[in-house]
């Protein structure tokens, strides 16, 4: 065995009085009234602390607010079908010059595009037909008469050349309709080849399936090419589950929060609840009215609250008494003399006062008054 040195025994027995001294200092700080320091043992049970000094930690009892039940499901602003029109052609041809595009504000009667047609023409070409056989059906049908009158004809003859003029009249007037569809007014002069098409209403474009220089064809199986809402009036459109549906009446109201200001609240209407539920998710569509304050877009995200009729009992306790741990909230309650359990609430609504409403504890439980401390105590 190796001996120690001299140096070595002289630095042992110092480091020996040196840890002497410190316990003596510590006992002197317990004599002088020092308080000892807060200790915390974790019992078995994950959630459970003992304190040694539980006096430092209020309790607080946990108040009571009258409040009905509530329900916040999330959902979209979309355009009021009723107040959404399309723009249509009823000719085919070449797009030539778009004054709109997609998102821009139109007033009714204004001028969207144009489109180069043979349509037009073609129809003219038909009226100044249908006018040449009105013209000599008319003539014929007075030279029918005259020579009636004669006795030159038999009676049939004046028949069929009324019938004539009766289907040339006819199909005059169907050509000259047509024009008028097609915006043609005066039927005096061969119209252009260019075909405007107007905004049927005032609103906003929400939607554009046309292009510079791109074919139109007409109604049949083709996109619109413009459709215009007016967005006075939008719908806010939510998915509520089925085992929600006591909460949503129609003709009462909701409140609806934009995430874009959610320190505003407006008031929509309860319109329809869709009677065909999602399959995948068992959810039901249920639509919302309202006017459109002028801060609403299409497609913005929103959250509605629908209101119950029953008045209920909620606990409150202030809201330092919440621990926010692990995506979740907790508040600590006495379990027996100088021990706290953790137990695991649901947050509400915020109150005046800085109190908070919870679920998972009933009014009356004493709760610590600053959760907080206790928790950051407890890990030390």
């Amino acid at each position: 065995m190796k001996r120690l040195t001299f140096v070595e025994a002289t630095l042992c027995f110092a480091l020996v009085l040196l840890l002497a001294g410190c316990g003596r200092k510590g006992e002197n700080d317990v004599a002088a009234g020092a308080p000892p320091p807060v200790q915390v043992e974790r019992e078995d049970d994950s959630g459970t602390f003992k304190v040694q000094r539980p006096e430092q930690f209020p309790l607080v009892p946990a108040g009571v607010h009258k409040a009905t039940p509530e329900l916040t499901v999330t959902g979209v602003v979309n355009p009021d079908v009723s107040r959404s029109v399309p723009a249509v052609s009823l000719v085919s041809g070449r797009v030539v010059d778009i004054k709109t595009r997609l998102g821009d504000t139109v007033e009714k009667g204004q001028l969207l595009l144009k489109i180069r047609s043979a349509d037009i023409s073609g129809a003219f070409s038909d009226y100044r037909q249908a006018v040449a056989d009105q013209i000599l059906a008319k003539a014929q049908l007075d030279r029918a008469q005259v020579l009636l009158e004669k006795g030159a004809i038999a009676r049939k003859d004046l028949e069929v050349a009324v019938d004539v003029e009766s289907k040339a009249r006819v199909v005059l007037e169907a050509t000259v309709e047509k024009l008028r569809t097609l915006g043609v007014t005066d039927l005096d002069h061969p119209p252009s080849g260019i075909v405007d098409i107007f905004a049927p209403i005032s609103g906003v474009i929400i939607e554009q399936n046309v292009v510079l220089g791109g074919g139109v064809k007409t109604l049949d199986n083709s996109p619109n090419l413009f459709t215009i809402a007016n967005l006075d009036y939008v719908w806010i459109i939510c998915d509520v589950y089925e085992n929600n549906f006591s909460f949503v009446r129609l003709g009462e109201y909701a409140d609806v929060r934009l995430n874009a200001y959610p320190g505003t609240v407006f008031k929509g209407r309860i319109s329809n609840v869709g009677p065909i539920l999602d399959p995948n998710i068992r959810t039901a569509k249920v639509r919302l009215e309202m006017k459109n304050p002028g801060s609403m877009s299409i497609g913005m995200f929103v959250t509605a609250t629908f209101y119950g009729h029953e008045w209920e009992n909620h606990a409150v306790v202030p809201a330092a008494a919440i621990l926010h741990l692990h995506d979740r909230n907790w508040v600590y309650v006495p379990a027996a003399p100088g021990e706290f359990r953790r137990v695991e609430v649901v947050g509400g609504k915020m109150l005046s006062g800085n109190m908070q409403e919870v679920t998972g504890i009933q009014p009356g439980q004493k709760v610590v008054a600053n959760a907080l401390v206790l928790q950051f105590t407890a890990q030390q």
